[in-house]
């Protein structure tokens, strides 16, 4: 009797098991999925639409009006464009603290009265070769002179914010080529052009991090340099060329400057170095390295311009916003190492 018993629960027991382990993987599949690129970037967009929706129920029409709305995306675009090359150099485990120095001296430099004679496209040209020697310099230093990121970028933004003061000699200097005007200010199909302009460097950006061997590289130098070289990886040429994309990206971004604003400055991206960081941490890329995501970026930027908009309309104090701000820096870093104890 005892053995039929046995032999007859077999049959329940091990279907029992069988669903178990069903229940488990797809628990596993869901969890990992939420924790995955898609369940960040899922958070993110929560996030920008609760902002929203404090927005509109503060602000009214005054928040939701397509004049509004298209300020945040001007504003966002400078510092989106930055974003992008900063995303490649915290995925390796850098940090480029002189984007916003180098996009003032590109300024300054593209606007002097010797470069506006040649006309806007040297003042593009001026502009983008500045942004990305500066960068080059950075690569150099860091990667063969063995600097650290942190004192080799600092190094740089006080030089560059020195050399764009010493040009200007602390003077805006105004653009006065009419030709740059009818380019690059104005809309196309109702939308600024700084924000199509972003939206090319956004796209490109993702193609270059996801689909090409450059961005598996970053990844996999900043995931761990030393297997990263031994696999065939040149980690110091790497470096070098990444730091140049943050450079070539701070370039861009100061023509989009002089295009908003029609003044080259020493003082412009002042601090834009900081909000780039944050704009990048926000969306998902790990401090630490190996770890890296351009949409997660996009939408960073999209949730501090927002949330800045959303605090210039209720007058809110600009010290507030700062410890705002600061306050979401900390929490998404300290998110941040939580997922990476739990991966």
């Amino acid at each position: 009797m005892s053995e039929q018993r046995v032999s007859a629960s077999t049959p329940n027991a091990d279907e029992s098991a069988r669903v178990e382990k069903q229940d488990a993987a797809s628990g596993s599949r869901r969890s990992g999925l939420l924790s995955g690129a898609a369940g960040r970037n899922v958070g993110l967009v929560v996030a920008l639409l609760l902002l929203c929706v404090v927005g509109f129920a503060t602000g009214g029409e005054r928040f939701a009006s397509v004049s509004n709305l298209m300020t945040i995306l001007s504003l966002g675009s400078v510092l989106g464009v930055v974003s992008i090359g900063m995303t490649f150099v915290i995925t390796t485990g850098g940090i480029d603290l002189s984007v916003g120095s180098v996009l003032g001296l590109a300024s300054v430099w593209a606007t002097t009265l010797a470069t506006q004679s040649y006309g806007w496209p040297v003042m593009l040209v001026c502009a983008v070769a500045v942004g990305l020697c500066a960068g080059l310099i950075n690569g150099v230093i860091i990667a063969y002179g063995r600097v650290v990121a942190f004192i080799a970028t600092l190094a740089m933004l006080v030089a560059a914010r020195g050399l764009a003061e010493l040009i200007a000699q602390r003077r805006t200097q105004i653009v006065d080529v009419q030709a740059f005007d009818d380019v690059f200010k104005g809309n196309l199909i109702g939308v600024p052009k700084i924000v199509w302009i972003f939206a090319l460097v956004a796209v490109l950006g993702w193609f270059l991090f996801n689909r090409t061997t450059f961005g598996r590289r970053t990844v996999a130098v900043g995931g761990n340099p030393e297997a990263a070289r031994l696999a065939g990886i040149k980690v110091k040429r790497h470096l070098m060329y990444v730091y140049a994309l943050s450079g070539l990206t701070a370039g861009i971004a100061a023509v989009m400057i002089l295009a908003r604003t029609s003044a080259g400055a020493s003082t412009n991206g002042l601090l834009l170095e900081l909000d780039a960081i944050a704009a990048v941490v926000v969306g998902g890329t790990l401090l630490v390295g190996g770890r890296g995501t351009i949409v997660g970026t996009v939408l960073g930027v999209l949730i501090f311009t927002t949330l800045t908009n959303v605090f210039i309309l209720n007058d809110v104090d600009s010290s507030v916003q700062q410890i705002v701000k600061g306050a979401i820096i900390v929490g998404a870093v300290l998110l941040q190492q939580r997922l990476v104890r739990r991966t």
